[in-house]
């Protein structure tokens, strides 16, 4: 049974694919806690949660009485976030599939590269 993510981490978790994608740019204000809590009719206190995990990582900084900032270098900070979990969470599991079904990494690499899967190999 899957559990749906926590709205803070949504929160997060959207924040960085902003950055990654170029709507949020390095030294930009990032929205407030209250714009985000309003925005998406969410508690105040749930929208901080998530801004301040993003704090937590360096990847927004506090200017005091102005606001939220995203720091510099953070889009490269969260790509190799990213990068690194892809791996452990898709490909590590994908390798120990493939040794135990006989699967060479050759045959791998050439079924990503074709974006084939078992048809080409019967």
């Amino acid at each position: 049974m899957t559990q749906e993510k926590s709205i803070y981490i949504q929160i997060k978790e959207m924040i960085e694919r902003d950055i990654l994608n170029g709507v949020l740019l390095e030294e930009e204000k990032v929205p407030s806690t209250n714009e985000l809590a309003k925005l998406y009719a969410i508690n105040p206190a749930t929208a901080a949660k998530g801004i301040n995990l993003l704090v937590d990582e360096g990847i927004l900084y506090k200017k005091r009485g102005i606001g939220m900032f995203v720091s510099d270098g953070a889009k490269g900070t969260i790509r190799k976030k990213r990068k690194d979990h892809f791996f452990d969470d898709y490909i590590k599991g994908m390798l120990v599939e493939a040794e135990s079904l006989g699967i060479s990494r050759e045959e791998i690499i050439d079924m990503i590269a074709s974006g084939k899967g078992e048809e080409s190999y019967e």
